[in-house]
């Protein structure tokens, strides 16, 4: 991993950030009331939303941890912060945090917290990918939030169906989510955990 990046994000931005369980009671919160984050509170949006309380809810339960990468992170001595940019309409924020949550609980050295995009497009803007604020997005700070890397948005099979997605001008969106969303399923955090041993190699 990279090693002594200073970047926006400091104790102040940190300490405002927010849990895992505290980002699934505002979810519910804002669906109760029939809004999701950000300002497109449209049937659409709120149907995401909705969609992704599901998915979440669906790999908290099941989600398991291989053991060689249990391995590494139970090997992490230092301090860590892991940060993640997100919204609750995102599908694929929504299809990767709960592993990623599972995998920040193995470790007391492991705090995860989470900042909404549209709520800090400075921070977003210093990850774009291919210019675009896509996400999920994490960032490994050590205890004085330096960074130590990143992941996100989404495993890199995934990446590739979008670009593939982009490139035919006939494709619909529907069809692509199918795609997606029937690639996570068939996955079952196979290859994010693939990466994340990868990265924390590093």
């Amino acid at each position: 991993m990279k090693t002594q990046k200073q970047t926006l994000i400091d104790k102040s931005r940190w300490d405002n950030a927010i849990s895992y369980s505290e980002y699934r009671q505002l979810i519910d919160g804002l669906l109760d009331q029939k809004k999701t984050t950000g300002e497109d509170h449209s049937d659409k949006m709120i149907e995401y939303t909705q969609l992704n309380v599901q998915r979440m809810s669906k790999w908290d339960k099941i989600s398991i941890i291989n053991d060689e990468l249990a391995l590494a992170i139970e090997n992490i001595t230092k301090k860590q912060h892991w940060l993640i940019i997100t919204e609750a309409w995102c599908g694929d924020a929504a299809q990767n945090i709960p592993i990623i949550s599972k995998m920040a609980d193995l470790n007391e050295n492991i705090e995860l917290r989470f900042i909404l995009r549209d709520e800090n497009l400075d921070i977003m803007d210093n990850y774009l990918t291919n210019g675009g604020r896509s996400i999920p997005k994490l960032i490994i700070l050590d205890e004085d939030f330096n960074e130590l890397g990143t992941w996100g948005p989404r495993p890199e099979p995934v990446q590739k169906l979008l670009a593939e997605f982009k490139s035919n001008p006939e494709a619909s969106y529907e069809d692509f989510a199918v795609i997606v969303h029937t690639w996570y399923g068939k996955d079952r955090n196979a290859t994010i955990q693939k990466e994340f041993l990868s990265l924390l190699s590093k």
